[in-house]
């Protein structure tokens, strides 16, 4: 089914002993345990790499396979694997994810074959904001019960032009953007473009210590990003009041299922319009849960009013905490 779809390499992510890499071609599979990779090359060609790591290049996947292998990334873990992911399909690509339903974290079974694995299950709903944050758009899932009473999700993906969460436990702080560019969505930085302020001020503010590095700045200093809307534009005038309201909805079920420490809104826009249209720069009177939220301006080059010392002061006040 799926390699009548595609045009391209497709990765069995996950393949174990490479039984289904034959039905896949062209097809590479990849396994974090080198015993795997030993017994796959009976079926095709295998490399030997954690998920969280992919050893391909930018948008060079043409397809997905993954079978009951993102089974064992913890909850809170799977948005950073799903932001590799990303970044190795091409826009457009499609995949099908296979998971178990439930609401588990860690989950052990007393008989498993390879005794100290952990397994999560996943409610649909949180499934889905998930892979949407992400940068991918979910089909209509395709459930069961199997034998043993588990119960079976088979996630239809399809990698969208956007740019994916780089999110996860124990956040000190959580950048809010407004939306990505087509530059950010292009190379999956948010802020990319040269003219934009945020990583210079970052820097400076001792945020970050690499410049556009979004997955070294969460797993090094616990900073994380996202958007309040996930469609890329030129100009933030482009987007309606629907996506802004749908867009915090959706970063307000994320601070509550992640728990930052506190929330940064770059630019006014976004919460001007989906929370307090008078809200000025600073910290806000309104909260998103129990967290507490910075609004500081836009880091565009458009905004004149800003240089990258007073970005930088925002940032410093933003990441210190009400």
């Amino acid at each position: 089914m799926l390699r009548s779809e595609v045009h391209g390499l497709i990765l069995d992510l996950g393949c174990g002993p490479g039984w289904h890499l034959p039905l896949l071609k062209p097809a590479i599979g990849l396994d974090l345990s080198f015993e795997m990779t030993k017994l796959a090359r009976e079926h095709g060609r295998p490399v030997q790499a954690s998920l969280s790591e992919l050893p391909f290049a930018r948008e060079s996947i043409a397809g997905v396979w993954a079978s009951r292998s993102l089974v064992h990334v913890p909850q809170t873990e799977m948005p950073m694997a799903l932001a590799e992911l990303h970044r190795v399909m091409t826009t457009g690509a499609n995949g099908y994810i296979w998971l178990f339903e439930g609401d588990l974290e860690r989950q052990r079974w007393a008989d498993d074959s390879l005794p100290g694995r952990t397994f999560s299950y996943w409610p649909p709903d949180l499934l889905r904001r998930t892979f949407e944050g992400a940068g991918f758009h979910l089909g209509e899932l395709i459930t069961w019960q199997s034998q043993v009473d588990t119960g079976q999700i088979i996630a239809p993906i399809t990698r969208s032009w956007s740019l994916p969460d780089y999110v996860g436990p124990d956040m000190k702080l959580l950048i809010c953007g407004l939306n990505p560019s087509p530059s950010s969505a292009d190379s999956g930085v948010g802020f990319f473009r040269g003219g934009n302020r945020f990583w210079p001020a970052a820097l400076k503010a001792g945020l970050v210590t690499r410049d556009r590095d979004p997955g070294h700045a969460l797993r090094h200093h616990h900073v994380g990003m996202t958007d309040m809307v996930k469609r890329p534009t030129r100009r933030a005038d482009e987007l309606d009041n629907v996506e802004y309201q749908a867009g915090f909805d959706r970063v307000s079920q994320l601070v509550e299922w992640l728990q930052p420490q506190a929330i940064c809104m770059v630019g006014l826009a976004g919460w001007r319009n989906a929370v307090n249209r008078k809200a000025q720069r600073g910290w806000q009177p309104e909260a998103i849960g129990d967290k507490a939220v910075y609004l500081m301006p836009s880091t565009s080059g458009l905004n004149a009013h800003d240089t990258v010392d007073s970005l930088a002061e925002h940032l410093r006040s933003a990441a210190a905490g009400p």
